[in-house]
């Protein structure tokens, strides 16, 4: 083990940033499946889940900027810490109200809708937790090590969340109220220095802040841009249930082998920069990775093999995990510490708005154009991205070494 991965697993508050961050992603991907199966079971409409969606979105939507301002003013492990709590007690009341029968519908809305707005205020407060732990020599490492324990939970949580609402509702509530309480522990157990920041007032300028901030960066621009459109553009996964019943002609235990497919890519790739980190051109390396996204989008979407699916996804979601890692520490290592809760805000904002939209454009062109032509459009289109953003975002072209970025 090289002696750079052997002084991050030993640093002291490093196990505590990861528990705090991925048993809460864990939870809430558990939660995601309890909440879908049992609206449905409920109002047997399919209409609600897609309700389900927009309920826990619109508070993220309309609070991420809000909360970016908020993580750069006050003391940001005691916002997520109120937050993690708030989780866990909304988790307690659904376990509550799951076994003794009275939970609605209406409730679930309410309940969703209340995670999305902790999470609007959770995540660029905890996004900057990694580079005020870590010293940027080794801030590649820790985000890949992060990315992949993100990933694990992705994978585990809604397979154990399928499993265990055979017992029960309540049972994966139960469980999310005792991840969310153990993420707030975590959280508290963190110790870290923390800058002193001037409080600003909540004008439009300061919450539009990291708007404006990465306007005067290109190359941050450049990389959250790329990764934005890529996304959009690439956004094969949301057509998976079309493949595998009527291209690949399979059936649900394949379509859960193909969903598994982005995770499974993204743990072995995250697992490989932890051990080997990338330590030259990485502004190259993310163009690649952005590229070879866009030829495995193709890749799977001509295929009629499942195999051979399975493995274009498995790639898509390995170079996906290269693009977020360079975006990541040019985000948090380039940020001033005053200035990362609003830039994280803006970052989540683009990344998180470019998985909804990308599903919904991939939907409305496959019934346009069909599923193939779609899938393969998308695959071209980021490719033409990826050249375009080479040519006009020369600085992230030329990036080298992640660990000398630096505030500006």
């Amino acid at each position: 083990m090289p002696s750079s991965t052997a002084a991050l697993l030993r640093h002291p508050g490093l196990m505590p940033c990861l528990v705090g961050r991925n048993v809460a992603a864990f939870s809430s991907q558990v939660q995601a499946v309890a909440v879908a199966w049992q609206i449905y079971a409920l109002t047997h409409s399919a209409a609600v889940l897609g309700f389900v969606g927009l309920a826990q979105f619109l508070p993220m939507l309309l609070l991420t900027l809000p909360a970016g301002h908020v993580a750069d003013q006050f003391d940001r492990r005691r916002i997520v810490l109120t937050c993690q709590a708030i989780e866990a007690s909304a988790a307690l009341f659904m376990a509550v109200g799951s076994w003794e029968g009275w939970i609605a519908p209406w409730a679930l809305y309410v309940l969703v809708a209340l995670f999305g707005a902790c999470r609007a205020f959770e995540m660029p407060a905890q996004q900057t937790f990694l580079p005020s732990i870590v010293p940027a020599s080794l801030f590649p490492q820790a985000a890949a090590l992060s990315s992949s324990l993100f990933q694990v939970a992705c994978i585990a949580g809604p397979s154990l969340g399928g499993v265990l609402y055979g017992l029960g509702a309540d049972v994966c509530y139960a469980l999310c109220a005792v991840g969310f309480g153990a993420s707030a522990i975590a959280t508290a157990s963190l110790k870290f220095k923390v800058s002193e920041r001037p409080r600003q007032p909540a004008t439009l300028a300061s919450v539009l802040g990291g708007i404006s901030f990465l306007k005067s960066r290109p190359a941050m621009l450049g990389a959250i841009s790329l990764d934005l459109f890529a996304v959009l553009l690439g956004g094969a996964t949301a057509l998976l249930p079309v493949y595998a019943y009527d291209i690949l002609h399979a059936g649900p235990v394949s379509l859960g082998l193909l969903r598994a497919g982005p995770a499974m890519g993204a743990v072995l790739m995250a697992a490989i920069l932890t051990r080997w980190p990338l330590n030259r051109h990485a502004g190259r390396a993310m163009f690649l990775a952005v590229a070879i996204f866009g030829m495995a989008t193709i890749v799977f979407g001509i295929s009629h093999s499942i195999p051979l699916s399975i493995a274009a996804l498995m790639v898509l979601g390995a170079a996906d995990v290269v693009s977020v890692m360079v975006r990541g520490a040019l985000v948090q290592l380039g940020t001033p510490d005053e200035m990362r809760g609003r830039v994280s805000a803006v970052n989540m904002l683009f990344i998180g708005s470019s998985n909804q939209l990308g599903e919904f454009e991939s939907g409305m062109l496959a019934a346009a154009i069909g599923t193939v032509p779609a899938v393969v459009l998308g695959g071209v289109g980021t490719l033409v991205v990826t050249a375009v953003w080479m040519r006009f975002f020369p600085g992230l072209r030329d990036l080298d070494r992640l660990n000398d970025i630096k505030p500006t």
